[in-house]
């Protein structure tokens, strides 16, 4: 299923946010650090740009946020970079 969203003027792409419903078994926020690092090591070569990340212990989520055409782009570089892929994906709009 493609999800895509119009782009305005104060934003280029889309932007989703992307849930991931269980952190990894050990990671903190070194672990987390370095597994946004390894996705803006390679963002480019899907087109995308992840902005920010928020991780939420208690929980057990993380919450990713992304430019990109689509949120296939946006899962491509989850699984290439770490294999962490997102378990909901949504677009949205800054408020």
């Amino acid at each position: 299923m493609k999800v895509t969203l119009q782009t305005n003027e104060e934003n280029a792409m889309p932007l989703f946010m992307d849930i991931h419903h269980s952190i990894p078994e050990g990671a903190d926020a070194d672990a987390l650090a370095h597994a946004h690092q390894a996705d803006l090591n390679i963002q480019d070569k899907y087109s995308t740009h992840y902005l920010d990340y928020w991780f939420d212990v208690d929980a057990g989520r993380i919450f990713c946020l992304v430019e990109a055409p689509d949120a296939e782009s946006a899962q491509a570089v989850h699984r290439e970079s770490h294999g962490l892929v997102a378990d909901e994906i949504y677009p949205v709009a800054r408020g």
